[in-house]
């Protein structure tokens, strides 16, 4: 075969292997697990977490309060002792994450849409991350572990999930609060994942520490508004997803110090379908593993370990709010090797999680936790 042959070959090979990933067209699982309701009338609720396999907390968005589940059963009335939180747009209380060694510590980790405070720079709010314990149904010894600046009078783009990698660090994202040129902008923190050690602090191998023209909490940047993100225990791989325009929602591999381009290069374009970009790639500025087209509006991911779904384990399971279902995403490594829709008509899925009894449960925007039954 001659070289030319062997590349036209090799492009038709790799245009075939990105039409598997971006139709969807693998199958997923023989037989999908039933839904089982197993908490309803929460209002609007975001994330949740788990306390024991008998207390869970979740959070509402714009209700700005936080849930106590005690054996399935909603307590009447919410946790107290949370700080001021904006609760308009798309802010509000987002995300709950138990330490890995909770048992031990009690520390629970918090995001939230934080409005401004004495000495912040800029008006409105932005996204905050705090730690606290739980006594006697009320948050006690709250920690401000970060606050994204500056503060932003719009209400789009907050991001806001908590990873913990189980070296003493957390990975933190935030969105670029609808300023899409700021996301390359290292003197801001929008449009980030930020990396800090479990106490709040800047650990020393962070990409920019000791760069004046970067803040040293960046660990990457160039992202719209990244509302999925998880690390696989197996692989080490950090996996993100983001809100982008129309037509331009991404999966990506989170790698120290990249810039990932928003909105220098995308596949969507505005919603009023002006161009934000001719370019979808760019020198120097990472490709998404997949991306979805049209845009599914992606939130909430979890990496499936359990033995309990033969057929997803290893893989990752993506929501989606637009059209009301979740994604197996099947990967090897940093490679996705294809995309199949599954849980069609679940709802508006905001949150992922793997219990630790090895269940799945989804969070629907509607009000309910559904448990995955396996078939």
């Amino acid at each position: 075969m001659t070289s030319r042959s062997t590349r036209m070959a090799a492009a038709v090979s790799c245009g075939l292997f990105l039409a598997v990933i971006l139709t969807g067209s693998w199958q997923a699982y023989a037989q999908e697990p039933k839904q089982e309701v197993v908490v309803d009338g929460l209002k609007m609720p975001w994330a949740v977490a788990f306390l024991s396999d008998t207390e869970w907390l979740v959070t509402e968005r714009l209700a700005g309060e936080l849930r106590l589940i005690q054996n399935g059963k909603l307590h009447p009335d919410p946790i107290g002792g949370l700080p001021e939180i904006w609760t308009r747009g798309q802010g509000g209380l987002l995300d709950v994450v138990v330490h890995p060694q909770y048992k031990e510590n009690g520390w629970i980790y918090l995001s939230y849409a934080s409005p401004k405070k004495d000495g912040e720079q800029g008006e409105g709010a932005n996204t905050e991350f705090i730690r606290a314990r739980l006594r006697n149904h009320e948050l006690t010894d709250i920690q401000v572990l970060f606050k994204a600046i500056p503060n932003r009078t719009g209400n789009p783009h907050f991001g806001g999930r908590i990873v913990f990698d189980g070296k003493g660090h957390i990975f933190l994202s935030v969105g670029e609060r609808g300023e899409m040129a700021k996301s390359q902008d290292l003197k801001t923190h929008q449009g980030r994942i930020i990396r800090l050690t479990e106490e709040g602090k800047v650990p020393k191998d962070n990409p920019f520490v000791g760069r004046k023209d970067a803040l040293p909490e960046i660990w990457s940047y160039g992202h719209r508004n990244p509302q999925g993100l998880a690390l696989h225990p197996v692989s080490g791989v950090l996996w993100e997803h983001e809100h982008g325009p129309q037509g331009g929602d991404e999966l990506n591999v989170i790698v120290k110090g990249k810039n990932y381009g928003w909105p220098l290069i995308t596949f969507g374009i505005n919603y009023d379908n002006s161009v934000i970009s001719n370019d979808t790639a760019r020198a120097g500025m990472e490709q998404p593993k997949t991306y979805w087209k049209p845009s599914i509006a992606p939130c909430g991911m979890a990496v499936v370990t359990s033995d309990k779904y033969p057929e997803w384990k290893g893989n990752l399971l993506v929501g989606s709010l637009k059209f009301n279902y979740v994604q197996h995403v099947k990967v090897d490594g940093p490679k996705v090797l294809g995309r199949s829709t599954v849980l069609e008509k679940i709802g508006r899925v905001r949150d992922i999680r793997q219990a630790p009894d090895g269940y799945l449960y989804v969070v629907v925007e509607g009000g309910k936790i559904i448990r995955l039954l396996p078939g």
